[in-house]
């Protein structure tokens, strides 16, 4: 038995990783896109996992997100990172991702970054 909730949430956030990943995976033509949120922080990568790389990164942390958003938690923080996102997409030529939310439910944050991405024409 688990003994506290620190531990109990680790190991069903190891668990559910773990199926989502082998469901989700990224290749050359269509790289995998996570997304990681700290209680302060949202990161993003684009992954070819084929190759082992990282293709693009956005956080909202860097000086280009900083200059134009007040905050780098809420909805609107992630609507315009999503917004910088796609449009380095645009620019690297990638149209296509596999979204992997890592072990974050579909909802909130995550789903409004989703939709700015997909507002700049990627699709998943």
């Amino acid at each position: 038995m688990l003994k506290d909730k620190t531990t109990a949430k680790k190991v069903r956030d190891d668990r559910l990783r773990k199926r989502i990943r082998e469901r989700v995976r990224g290749t050359p033509e269509r790289p995998r896109l996570h997304v990681f949120k700290s209680n302060t922080y949202v990161y993003t990568q684009v992954i070819d996992d084929r190759g082992g790389a990282v293709l693009l990164t956005a956080s909202t942390l860097e000086k280009d997100f900083r200059a134009k958003a007040k905050s780098t938690k809420n909805k609107d923080a992630c609507g315009l990172l999503g917004e910088i996102l796609g449009k380095r997409l645009k620019a690297a030529k990638i149209d296509k991702v596999v979204f992997d939310r890592g072990t974050r439910s579909y909802h909130g944050n995550i789903k409004t970054l989703a939709d700015a991405i997909r507002k700049e024409g990627i699709q998943f």
